[in-house]
């Protein structure tokens, strides 16, 4: 496979290397200059317990990028789709397509910009943090799922799909990729729910006070979809059926072991979310994966109170009004209807 990777961070970084690594024609490009001049001089190096290897590609900026591709991964955090897709639609070919390897539902925004018929559904879950240029730490394996927005069973993607099994052999292909972005959405509230505090996602996941918040927002993101027509996917431990009003009495609380267990496979122990807050100090990607479902729940007559005010506290984290800890979570769990 030729493939162009936009954003070679924690997600872009480590799918690109893998392929690159498996004999895949494979070029990055990132915004960052100085992760882009080291992976040039020295290679791109992605550690961990999963692979420790170091792998030589080109790297461009996107004002040095250039040519066009076929396929083009998109990587970027999910605030950064709509410049990004901009940005890369000069160096996509007239029958290419871009594949959204991101968490939200970006696949709505990129559709917007070049084309549902040129966009390509992708779901992800593995654990990888980008450590300094040059270096991206793989922390642990997890589902990897493509499908094309209609639900199709194409050439394109059925070549897509073999090339990826070289990056993680258990990939597969639904006719429902949408499911499993809802489904992310969900579990991407706990996460930010547990980057509220600096407990390991394992940690804040298990501790029995919180789980009411986060099978609240979880029923909250569930009706969204819904009322959208979309029926959720399950994933590593994550089960969509278990977090509905009409489930079974411990249901919720079996899927949230099933997390704890999934994550604590994984050397990644907390979230990229806390990363950003607590690390890198910049802004998540709140309004582009939660705001979103804020907004669409508004559309379709959802209400969604937990999940707002998540993504005010999330905010206040930003900007310096709060600090991360379990009493942040304790103004989310306040949220709950009584």
């Amino acid at each position: 496979m030729q493939c162009l990777i936009w954003g070679a961070g924690a997600i872009g970084g480590t799918l690109g290397a893998s392929l690159a690594h498996a004999g895949h024609e494979v070029s990055l490009v990132d915004s960052v200059a100085a992760h882009v001049d080291a992976i040039n001089a020295h290679g791109l190096h992605i550690t961990g317990p999963i692979a420790d290897f170091t792998q030589l590609l080109p790297a461009y900026t996107p004002q040095d990028v250039e040519g066009e591709w076929d396929t083009i991964i998109l990587a970027t955090k999910a605030h950064h789709t709509e410049g990004a897709v901009r940005d890369l639609a000069p160096h996509l070919s007239a029958t290419g397509f871009v594949v959204s390897a991101q968490n939200g539902l970006n696949e709505l925004a990129i559709a917007k910009i070049v084309g549902a018929e040129r966009t390509m559904g992708c779901f992800v879950n593995f654990g990888a943090d980008y450590l300094e240029p040059g270096l991206i730490h793989y922390g642990g394996r997890a589902a990897n799922v493509l499908g094309e927005l209609d639900g199709r069973h194409t050439p394109r993607l059925k070549a897509l799909h073999q090339a990826w099994r070289d990056f993680e052999e258990r990939a597969v292909v639904t006719d429902n990729i949408f499911g499993y972005l809802w489904g992310k959405e969900a579990y991407g509230a706990m996460l930010f729910a547990t980057a509220l505090t600096n407990e390991s996602i394992a940690d804040a996941l298990a501790m029995p006070r919180y789980r009411p918040v986060y099978i609240a927002l979880a029923r909250e993101i569930l009706a969204v979809a819904a009322a959208r027509g979309v029926s959720p996917e399950g994933f590593d431990g994550f089960s969509p059926s278990a977090y509905l009003p009409s489930a079974p009495p411990g249901a919720a609380e079996q899927s949230l072991d099933g997390l704890v267990a999934h994550n604590r496979t994984s050397a990644k122990t907390h979230s990229g979310i806390w990363r950003d807050l607590a690390v890198r100090k910049r802004r998540t990607e709140v309004d582009a994966q939660l705001g979103i479902v804020v907004t669409l729940g508004a559309q379709a007559g959802v209400p969604t109170p937990v999940l707002t005010r998540l993504v005010a506290l999330v905010h206040d984290l930003e900007n310096g009004v709060r600090e991360q800890s379990l009493a942040t979570l304790d103004l989310l769990a306040a949220s709950l209807p009584h």
